[in-house]
């Protein structure tokens, strides 16, 4: 398995508090980058700015990718633009919610 899916894998058992869908399904992440030396780089939103897991979700989500052994370093970088809408969930995600 590539590394880039083990991430995205591990991304996957995060859900969004609010929604019970997990947070890659819904969007929420916008780019997963691992350069040459194993450092991850994930742009994520989230929800809404003033979302109430805005400080632990991040957080959640580059703990659980440094959990992967193959892993050196995880930058995290909380976007905001573009703004998240519903849009961006996956026909799994839109199905899981009746959307």
């Amino acid at each position: 398995m590539e590394l880039k899916d083990k991430v995205i894998a591990e991304i996957k058992k995060i859900y969004d508090p609010e929604i019970p869908v997990n947070i890659y399904e819904l969007g929420l992440i916008y780019d997963v980058t691992i350069d040459e030396k194993k450092n991850v780089k994930i742009d994520m939103t989230l929800t809404t700015p003033n979302c109430p897991v805005a400080e632990s979700l991040p957080n959640e989500v580059k703990n659980s990718v440094k959990e992967i052994k193959e892993v050196k370093d995880v930058d995290l970088q909380l976007v905001w633009e573009p703004p998240w809408d519903k849009s961006m969930m996956s026909d799994a995600a839109k199905l899981e919610l009746n959307l």
